[in-house]
């Protein structure tokens, strides 16, 4: 098995390793992931010079994805290094809004917690 990147979880790593070993493109893993394809099943589809009546991985991956969406690539082509990159900011960015707004309800708490701003 190759070598695991740090940071990156095993639900991305097998897109990873798949990507080295079939020579596809940054374009072609996102679209086998948008086709609901498995990076651990790809290997049975990838052996057309076994079977010269099978087209190469590439190509069967830009045919399905035509066939069932109507483009030939997606709009916005993202590694999937950029995307757990991407996830990890804006979850940190969720997290430190909620602790923001965690704090400023506990500030708005001991604020209006005296007798003063009752009215009777």
């Amino acid at each position: 098995m190759a070598k695991r990147k740090k940071g990156l979880s095993p639900k991305y790593q097998p897109w990873v390793d798949a990507r080295k070993r079939f020579h596809l493109s940054h374009a072609h893993v996102q679209m086998a992931r948008e086709l609901g394809m498995n990076p651990k099943k790809l290997g049975g589809k990838a052996n057309h010079r076994q079977e010269p009546w099978k087209v190469p991985l590439p190509v069967f991956i830009e045919e399905l994805y035509f066939k069932r969406f109507g483009k030939t690539r997606p709009a916005n082509v993202r590694s999937v290094e950029q995307m757990v990159h991407d996830r990890k900011r804006k979850k940190a960015g969720r997290k430190a809004r909620k602790e923001e707004n965690e704090d400023r309800q506990e500030a708005n708490l001991r604020g209006s917690g005296s007798d003063a701003d009752l009215p009777f």
